[in-house]
């Protein structure tokens, strides 16, 4: 007789552990079997001494079974979608994933909420008043087949021992194992029923992944396993070693979406991540034959508007405005005090902690310390100058957006104490690994 402790021990002793294993795991998540101390048990086991390859597929599968997996019969084109590992101004999501279904794909993304320094895509769409990001699954399969695209947050449908395994992880200090990072990742992806997927991992002092090398690690043993799993898979290394595009904080990303899919302003390094995991998505997918192809595709749905107008399709149709893309402002709020924030000296900026301007962001309350706190969506900054920007003393190097002014000092301070200046130019930065 399978007992919890027996498996605990298993893996504990480095020991292989059997599908039946993994499978009565994953069972006694869902139906309590397991209680929150063995749960914390097992995660740390695998935390000390991983998982094979051959492992984390089985926990995966058995993580994406335990809930309601979709099916997608009867669209005619493919189903694709792209997950990242999560950074600060990481707005990627909404332009690809309206670029995507405007090329003939199907993009049944199920997102995030920000924890930590991280934003979530979630929290993100939730700024923009009447937005439902939890749909049911019936409502949810219709908008994607009939607009190709809806971004919604997890479901409890979806993956439920995901959701049990992730919570406890976050209070027993397991997040950071590889094998666990796949298989919950892995398991809500798979579980919207994909035939191919894109991974943006993204590295740097930002990210969840600080070295090159961890995040090679992690990107394949995703690639590993999700294609062991039948899903297409590529992971595509990306950096966070400065705020993604010109703002950081959930209204203010919105409304650079806005800018971007309406062409008034793409910032270089965001088109650049944006335009590279599309391409790997139309390809991967078949969309496209080639990255030539492929680019005349996304240059088209920029220029011709059809991916913006997909965008505001798909916002009305989960219950935002009819008039997103014309007047952001209406439905979303903006703070109280913007402050500009002033360079301390003259130079080029060199270096950016962006972990830390995440935290700022946080602390503002634009996002949480713990998973039941509300968010203020109206705070951030924006008109954030990238690294190897030349500068004079009292130029602005960005701007707080908060809703007190002692909160907006304090934001604009964390902001210039993450920054560093040099005298000389800096190397022109790398976006794609």
């Amino acid at each position: 007789m399978l007992l919890p402790q027996n498996i605990i021990a298993k893996k504990r002793d480095k020991e292989v552990l059997q599908s039946e294993d993994i499978n009565f795991f994953v069972d006694g998540l869902v139906s309590n079997n397991f209680n929150d101390a063995q749960v914390g048990a097992m995660a740390m086991a695998i935390f000390q001494q991983g998982l094979t390859s051959q492992e984390t597929v089985e926990l995966t599968k058995a993580m994406m079974h335990s809930g309601e997996v979709l099916s997608w019969d009867g669209l005619d084109g493919p189903v694709v979608d792209k997950h990242s590992t999560g950074g600060v101004g990481d707005k990627v999501s909404f332009m690809l994933a309206a670029i995507v279904a405007s090329c003939g794909g199907y993009v049944p993304m199920i997102s995030g909420r920000g924890l930590g320094h991280t934003g979530g895509t979630a929290d993100k769409l939730e700024s923009i008043e009447g937005f439902n990001v939890q749909p049911n699954l019936t409502d949810f399969k219709r908008i994607v087949a009939e607009l190709g695209v809806a971004i919604i947050a997890q479901t409890p449908d979806l993956a439920p021992a995901d959701r049990r395994l992730y919570a406890i992880r976050d209070v027993t200090a397991t997040v950071a194992s590889v094998p666990l990072i796949t298989a919950s990742i892995l398991s809500k992806k798979l579980a919207a029923g994909l035939d191919t997927l894109v991974m943006d991992i993204k590295v740097g002092n930002g990210a969840q992944m600080t070295s090159l090398e961890q995040a090679q690690t992690l990107a394949k043993s995703i690639t590993t396993v999700a294609n062991g799993a039948g899903v297409k898979t590529q992971a595509i290394i990306t950096d966070m070693n400065q705020v993604l595009g010109s703002t950081a904080g959930n209204a203010l990303e919105m409304y650079e979406t806005v800018k971007y899919l309406t062409g008034k302003l793409r910032e270089p390094r965001l088109h650049q991540v944006v335009v590279t995991l599309a391409k790997a998505m139309l390809i991967n997918s078949q969309l496209a034959v080639d990255e030539a192809d492929a680019q005349s595709k996304i240059d088209y749905a920029l220029t011709s508007g059809s991916a913006a107008e997909i965008f505001a399709k798909m916002i009305s149709a989960l219950g935002g405005p009819t008039d997103f893309l014309e007047n952001p402002w209406r439905s979303m709020n903006k703070a109280q005090h913007i402050v500009e924030i002033l360079a301390p000296c003259h130079g080029y900026i060199s270096a950016m902690q962006t972990r830390d301007i995440g935290f700022s962001v946080v602390g503002l309350g634009g996002g949480r310390i713990s998973n039941d706190q509300k968010v203020d969506h109206s705070v951030g900054f924006d008109r954030i100058l990238p690294l190897g920007t030349r500068v004079n003393r009292a130029d602005v190097v960005a701007r707080v957006h908060a809703n007190t002014a002692e909160s907006a000092a304090l934001a604009s301070k964390q902001y210039i104490d993450a920054m560093s200046f040099s005298e000389s130019p800096i190397a022109q930065q790398q976006v794609i690994y």
